[in-house]
């Protein structure tokens, strides 16, 4: 992308997401004024960006979260007051290396990845700052249209849900996906199979994942839209996934208040990417409706308790808000335990525009032709 495309972006982020200067950002009840500078614990979006000259808008300053944060709440009881369970930490090493009374013990696995996230970005941010980042970003091609790349499959297939084919070597659950793991060879196969567009996992703690992988596969000549799947905590990350060619992102809302969605939906589409905001169940689904610039919705049919998978988790959740989806025009991604035809079949019916699949075909010998075999039918390209 060439500069003057990358400033005009930020130019809109800018101007979309932030005053221009401190004295000019918006104060409400009084004098109330919003703090930027680093706390141990502080939402995970920032309130200023000054790198980028991003922050808030006039809205989001007076929104809950930033009053409750003033007034003294931790950021893990704004979350738990919107019913997210995951706790956030920020600490100098992983948590599960301290003893005694600094070990710090998570409540569930994805607890434990965010943790660990949390001190992956940290170590990566010193690194390389955000605006070293975004400068590289420059020189990436701009994203592709996810969104229009599922629509586009699922006209040319008869209404059958677009897929969403997944890259990943390992995932905490399963452990080791594939003796051989070739990600370009799995990439080209599957685009040769039908896929509408392509998630790799990036994270290397949990899924043995990693950028380099998204990045090889954007330069190898795949066309397919590429969907960076990690754990998005911090904005520095959406730059960064940009800037290795990545079309979209994944927005999780079982970890990410709702400022966070909205902040990082303004981002997203400032830089003309996409994001696949995920949800497990009905309190998530109904706090993502609220918020404006949803186009995708992912269901996720694994619960985050228990990581046991069931794909009557679609059906419910459409059954009650399928309305409302219909009538915002978001199109939904039914995500995991989906392994045969009847599945797929089964999630269609519940109303969903596409599928997003990857440990089915990862486990066969061809996983490219194991889409065929997934779909009941070859899929059109």
């Amino acid at each position: 992308m060439e500069a003057s495309a990358l400033a005009a972006a930020v130019a809109r982020v800018a101007s979309v997401c932030a005053p221009r200067s401190p004295s000019s950002w918006p104060t409400a009840r009084g004098a109330r004024a919003v703090r930027c500078n680093a706390t141990t614990e502080q939402l995970a979006v920032p309130l200023c960006t000054p790198e980028l000259g991003l922050g808030l808008g006039a809205e989001m300053f007076n929104s809950a979260e930033v009053v409750l944060w003033e007034s003294g709440k931790s950021v893990n009881a704004i979350a738990a007051a919107q019913g997210i369970r995951v706790r956030r930490r920020c600490r100098p090493t992983h948590p599960s290396e301290g003893v005694g009374a600094d070990r710090a013990v998570p409540r569930s696995v994805l607890e434990q990845i965010v943790w660990d996230k949390e001190v992956e970005v940290s170590q990566r941010k010193a690194a390389a700052p955000l605006h070293r980042v975004a400068d590289s970003a420059r020189r990436a091609p701009p994203p592709r249209d996810f969104a229009a790349a599922l629509r586009a499959a699922r006209a040319r297939n008869a209404g059958a849900p677009a897929l969403i084919a997944e890259i990943k070597k390992a995932s905490p659950t399963r452990g080791l996906l594939r003796d051989t793991f070739n990600p370009v060879e799995i990439a080209q196969a599957y685009e040769k199979n039908g896929a509408a567009c392509l998630s790799i996992l990036t994270d290397e703690k949990h899924f043995l994942g990693s950028f380099e992988n998204l990045e090889t596969i954007r330069n190898s000549g795949v066309n397919c839209p590429l969907l960076c799947k990690d754990f998005i905590i911090d904005i520095w990350q959406i730059y960064y996934a940009w800037s290795k060619g990545a079309d979209a992102i994944l927005l999780i809302a079982a970890v990410l208040p709702d400022l966070d969605i909205k902040y990082m939906l303004r981002v997203c589409r400032s830089l003309g990417m996409t994001a696949l905001v995920e949800v497990h169940e009905e309190r998530e689904l109904d706090r993502v409706l609220k918020i404006d610039g949803v186009e995708l919705i992912g269901i996720n049919n694994r619960s985050l308790g228990t990581f046991e998978v069931d794909t009557s988790n679609t059906n419910m959740l459409l059954q009650k808000r399928g309305d409302i989806i219909k009538k915002k025009n978001i199109m939904v991604v039914s995500e995991s335990g989906l392994f045969t035809p009847d599945d797929v079949a089964y999630v269609q019916n519940a109303g969903v525009a596409a599928v997003l699949v990857g440990e089915s075909l990862l486990t066969q010998e061809d996983p490219g032709r194991a889409i065929a075999g997934l779909f009941g039918k070859e899929l059109l390209l």
